[in-house]
């Protein structure tokens, strides 16, 4: 087995994909975890949004996206990893389910890791799958379990916004920066150009504050604020804004997101368990719902 980069092309964003496919279909994807089963499998919203993470990220960390190469089988795992001004986030480890045992997984974590040697902080959205908080525990970091909402939007038991909420525009970039290191030590940075291209962004910016919220009709993608208030103006936003009767996803809530919990029982949303969010020198970003993509 060898590991080599992921290039930034359509080929390898595909054979990573393809990789994503066959472990979340057997249950053995590490991180990144929560964003495939959003979408039944070969979605085209998941698909694109999948193949953008890969060349943006090949693109801006060619450093810390590598692919698992098997002589025989061809490629059998996948990891993609990002710096962003000191704080390292693992947005994908995927192992094919028959190189499983071999470590594959080890090897592609370890490349990884090298990327982010020199960042004071570290962030991993996991999957349940029970080789992923293993994994992760022992490189490290603290295991904070996940809560997600799912079903359908009842916008009658949303409370009216209390402010104004924008559409977001690239003229924001600097303002979600800034809301980044408030809540998470370091701005998204590029990623705030790749987001925008699949999913809206809502901000708000008064006096008492600014925050942003990325979604789809799917769900939540990240949502950040500088206080509860308004992440709470921003999630029922966003939450209004989902079409009648589709179900949607809020994902990767620690217990210090009760202000989204709390959103979601009102839109009429179900609680459950999913997963765990992984720090490494940090407390759990509050308020801050990650992204599933970019963490």
């Amino acid at each position: 087995m060898i590991l080599r980069p992921v290039r930034d092309d359509d080929e390898d964003a595909e054979v990573v994909r393809e990789i994503t496919a066959a472990a979340f279909g057997a249950a053995h994807a590490l991180g990144g975890g929560p964003t495939a089963p959003q979408e039944p499998a070969g979605g085209p919203g998941t698909a694109a949004r999948e193949r953008g993470r890969t060349r943006h990220l090949a693109r801006t960390d060619p450093g810390g996206c590598w692919i698992a190469q098997d002589e025989a089988a061809g490629p059998v795992g996948a990891v993609l990893s990002s710096r962003r001004e000191g704080t390292w986030g693992l947005s994908l480890l995927a192992v094919a389910p028959g190189a499983q045992g071999k470590g594959v997984g080890k090897a592609l974590m370890a490349r990884a890791m090298v990327h982010g040697r020199a960042c004071l902080r570290g962030i991993i959205c996991s999957t349940r799958h029970p080789a992923a908080p293993r994994t992760f525990r022992r490189a490290g970091f603290t295991l904070h379990p996940a809560m997600r909402l799912t079903g359908t939007v009842d916008p009658a038991g949303l409370a009216p916004l209390d402010g104004a909420v924008h559409e977001g525009t690239a003229r924001h970039r600097d303002l979600m920066d800034s809301v980044d290191r408030r809540t998470r030590g370091g701005a998204h940075g590029p990623d705030h150009e790749e987001l925008p291209r699949h999913f809206r962004l809502f901000v708000v910016d008064d006096l008492a504050g600014s925050g942003y919220c990325y979604a789809d009709e799917r769900g939540v993608e990240a949502l950040a604020a500088t206080s509860r208030r308004l992440a709470t103006r921003l999630l029922t936003a966003a939450l209004v804004s989902m079409p009648q009767g589709r179900p949607v996803r809020v994902a990767g809530l620690t217990a210090e997101q009760e202000w989204a919990v709390d959103v979601g029982i009102a839109a009429g949303l179900e609680i459950s368990n999913a997963g765990y969010v992984c720090l490494r020198g940090m407390r759990p970003p509050n308020p801050y719902i990650p992204s599933q993509l970019f963490l």
